[in-house]
């Protein structure tokens, strides 16, 4: 019965041998139950997620065995690839706008394990013979519901690493095939892309605990030579959040003299990438940021790009004080090789 939170997975760098292996899809993760006509799609966190993805309760509905459980991602696709910026649309309060958002950009399911099949749990069931239940339950599934492609060849996960990321995806998983299914727990491994960039530091957020640095916010910047927001650095220890509040004081400034000085003016955001966007992520969050003369240049790791700005959160390396701030530009990034999600959707028969 709902709530059931996903198994998860832990970070490793190199595709480890002997596994099931499957690709990374960047979308929302979803626990579906299905019985008879009524359906639920539960969030990672265990949250609800039905009445935002009204398509989908028809297609599994139509596409999946009348009673069951299915682990899988919703995922939105436009112009070949993954787009996690249209999926995150349709997380909306106005259910005339979910509607609308429902036909303009229509989701898919990804279905990539099942725990539990008419009256039969399959939490402690091998993941091999999990995924050989799997195929046969969703054997005359359609488009939005795709079976997500497996392989336990380690070349062939090789090559969906290097090949897939064109399409939206961002890395591999890997899952011991001899596994059960444990919610919650990190019994998967995940392999992702790692790049570095020179970004300019140009301000930072305090960490909820109080006064030291929660992330510092970084920029590139682009053709017309306009400093955008392309993300955050965080995941400091304590001591160094504190450090680093002493060492960016000399490069304070008045947010006026900043060129992130619009940030907390809501149309500000329609032309340019900045700080702060109103979110319905973000909530009553507090989004407010020090800023600071775009000065110094810091090197950062990141996964993958998303659209203009770094998908997650990059990861600190080391200041570059032999990089100048207007050299910080998007023309370092490595461009990924276009791969039609089309062909990676059909791999799964």
């Amino acid at each position: 019965m709902p709530p059931v939170k996903p198994m998860l997975a832990k970070s490793v760098k190199r595709i480890p041998p002997g596994m099931q292996y499957e690709g990374k899809w960047d979308g929302f993760r979803a626990i579906v139950h299905r019985d008879g006509d009524e359906v639920v799609i539960g969030s990672r966190t265990g949250k609800p997620l039905t009445r935002y993805f009204p398509e989908l309760v028809t297609a599994v509905r139509d596409n999946v065995p009348e009673r069951c459980v299915v682990d899988g991602e919703i995922v939105v696709a436009h112009d070949g690839r993954l787009d996690f910026d249209r999926l995150s649309e349709r997380i909306h309060p106005a259910e005339s706008r979910v509607r609308l958002l429902a036909e303009r950009t229509p989701a898919a399911l990804v279905a990539f394990d099942l725990l539990a099949l008419g009256d039969d749990s399959l939490l402690d069931t091998p993941q091999r013979d999990r995924r050989t239940v799997l195929e046969a339950a969703l054997a005359g599934a359609s488009a939005p519901v795709y079976l997500a492609p497996s392989t336990t060849d380690p070349d062939r996960a090789q090559e969906w690493f290097e090949q897939y990321e064109g399409a939206g995806l961002d890395g591999v998983v890997a899952k011991p095939p001899d596994a059960p299914y444990r919610p919650d727990v990190r019994s998967m491994y995940k392999i992702k892309h790692e790049r570095t960039a020179d970004c300019v530091v140009a301000g930072y957020r305090f960490h909820k605990s109080g006064p030291v640095v929660g992330s510092l916010l970084l920029g590139l910047y682009d053709d017309s030579g306009a400093l955008q927001h392309v993300g955050v650095c965080a995941a400091f220890p304590m001591k160094r959040r504190a450090e680093l509040v002493a060492e960016l004081e000399p490069l304070l400034t008045d947010a006026e003299d900043h060129p992130w000085h619009a940030w907390a003016e809501a149309e500000a955001h329609a032309g340019a990438r900045l700080p702060g966007a109103p979110s319905r992520w973000s909530g009553k969050k507090d989004m407010s940021w020090v800023p600071l003369r775009p000065e110094r240049v810091c090197e950062v790791a990141y996964d993958h790009m998303e659209g203009d700005r770094f998908r997650h959160t990059a990861q600190w390396r080391r200041w570059r004080p032999d990089r100048t701030p207007d050299s910080c530009t998007y023309a370092q990034l490595e461009e990924v090789v276009s791969y039609d999600l089309a062909q990676v959707l059909a791999g799964g028969g």
